[in-house]
């Protein structure tokens, strides 16, 4: 029986991989102007960034989603719950404000990209290091300790917002919207070798994700240092988390959807299944969200804002058909 739901996973796994690869290929090659060679050129080099973004965000957010679920015990949070997203609009807001919409760190994509990652990776390194050591080891308590940062950053950015000067503001609102208009390639490739980086350095916690949601009496009894474990792996989410917001903006209820459709397609415990589900269905999201925003909407409708309306729908409707499991 085990062997039959594995094998019908590996399948559905590769339906989905052949999804992304169609979604890729339409997103590419739609109305790319085949005719001409040059207009064709231009496309795909202004198309090929924004793809690989799309595949990078929707792996970090769909592997963190998943990640997170099951260190908090509960598949209906999100890792932007630990204030990552409020702390990205907070640091945009807070160089406009200070240094204003024509300095460096504003205007120049390589600059902005580092002191997001840097400010984002830190604090959260620091405080979530230090509050999961003072809380006694309780991730409950720091995801309790996450909501209130999260409404602690917004209301400093939201005065900020009020004093500021109205065309600075205006040049803000674009970043503060997550959109794969404008990808820098150098950007894209940092990106890789911080995730890269951080998988590697997780590989262990990683393998031992299956015997860590069996609970923590249980896995201590196996041989796991279970809060080590927890402790890097929720450190890891929320690097990967940092480095998805940092490339692209804030993107709310995108790791709620596509993780519980892993979860709901797949029905597995094995995270490997379930993380590369989660990703796929990330890249399926965004790269078909994209496609419409560009073809259909001509870019006057952001996919995050579909993703946002969507994922609360979601919410209600997983908060409304299960408890906790």
């Amino acid at each position: 029986m085990k062997l039959f739901a594995r094998r019908a996973n590996a399948r559905r796994l590769l339906v989905m991989a052949a999804l992304v690869l169609i979604a890729s290929a339409a997103y590419m090659l739609v109305d790319a102007r085949w005719g001409n060679e040059k207009l064709f050129a231009y496309a795909m080099k202004i198309r090929t960034p924004k793809l690989v973004a799309m595949l990078i965000t929707a792996f970090a957010i769909g592997g963190a989603s998943i990640v997170f679920q099951s260190i908090i015990n509960n598949t209906i949070v999100t890792p932007c719950l630990l204030g990552m997203n409020s702390l990205y609009t907070l640091i945009h807001t807070a160089v406009v404000f200070v240094a204003g919409s024509g300095s460096l760190l504003a205007t120049n994509p390589n600059a902005a990209f580092a002191v997001d990652l840097v400010l984002m990776g830190a604090a959260a390194t620091v405080i979530y290091s230090y509050l999961f050591q003072k809380t006694n080891h309780n991730v409950l308590y720091v995801l309790l300790i996450g909501t209130v940062l999260t409404s602690f950053f917004g209301s400093i950015q939201t005065t900020l917002t009020r004093v500021m000067d109205p065309n600075e503001y205006d040049s803000l609102l674009s970043t503060l919207v997550a959109s794969f208009s404008n990808i820098n390639s150098e950007i894209i490739v940092f990106s890789v070798i911080v995730l890269t980086a951080v998988i590697f350095a997780l590989r262990r916690e990683l393998a031992l994700l299956d015997v860590l949601t069996l609970g923590k009496d249980q896995a201590t009894n196996l041989g796991v240092d279970y809060n080590r474990c927890i402790r890097r792996l929720l450190l890891g989410v929320t690097l990967f988390i940092a480095v998805a917001t940092a490339m692209v903006g804030p993107i709310s209820f995108l790791g709620l959807i596509i993780a519980n459709l892993s979860r709901q397609l797949l029905k597995t415990y094995r995270h490997s299944q379930l993380i590369l589900g989660s990703a796929f269905f990330g890249m399926i999201v965004l790269v078909g969200g994209q496609l419409v925003v560009e073809h259909v909407y001509t870019y006057a409708i952001p996919v995050s804002v579909f993703i946002t309306v969507g994922g609360g729908i979601y919410f209600l409707y997983l908060l409304l058909t299960r408890r906790r499991v």
